[in-house]
């Protein structure tokens, strides 16, 4: 049977392993996946994928497709928001969709590892260091095939909206992220 495409150019995307999934932040990620039933998930890319745009051209697919994974404080407490890579997220609209109080900031860095377990373009939606309250941008329902990032910027894991939000037990919402 011939490979599409597609599958031709996401498989030249990902690389002989170097040891990344090695790593416990991946490993993490990776038990958390296989509790859910879905070992075998996670492609090592060729380069670190720092950003959305970066993930979708190693993969070779819409940016939309990509899952960013970023973190927010409403007042102490933080959270995580799930949003398409072609999207940015309405950080005032998160109290409301998560039912929470207080004003909404973006994470720092130090906040972001303490919160996550992982460092900024690596954070993953699943194996995380704290059980935080989550919300996913409806928008990512346009794609078959999510790529978030699995506890590296060199790995990246594939799932559906489905899977993510049982992965997660996200909230879907139409109100966290508009198109860029």
């Amino acid at each position: 049977m011939k490979k599409t495409k597609k599958k031709a150019k996401k498989k030249a995307a990902a690389k002989e392993t170097t040891g990344l999934l090695t790593k416990e932040t991946v490993k993490r990620v990776a038990a958390a996946l296989e509790a859910a039933g879905l070992e075998g998930r996670i492609v090592e890319l060729k380069e670190k994928a720092r950003t959305a745009e970066d993930a979708a051209k190693a993969l070779g697919v819409e940016q939309g497709s990509i899952v960013k994974s970023l973190v927010f404080l409403i007042g102490e407490q933080p959270v995580l928001a799930l949003v398409a890579g072609d999207h940015e997220c309405r950080p005032e609209n998160l109290p409301r969709a998560l039912n929470l109080e207080g004003d909404v900031r973006k994470a720092d860095a130090d906040e972001v590892q303490a919160a996550s377990g992982f460092s900024i373009g690596g954070v993953a939606p699943v194996g995380l260091a704290l059980e935080l309250p989550m919300v996913i941008d409806v928008s990512l329902k346009r794609f078959e095939t999510l790529y978030a990032a699995a506890g590296h910027p060199g790995c990246v894991f594939s799932a559906s909206v489905t899977e993510l939000k049982r992965l997660t037990k996200g909230i879907v919402s139409y109100n966290i992220a508009q198109p860029r």
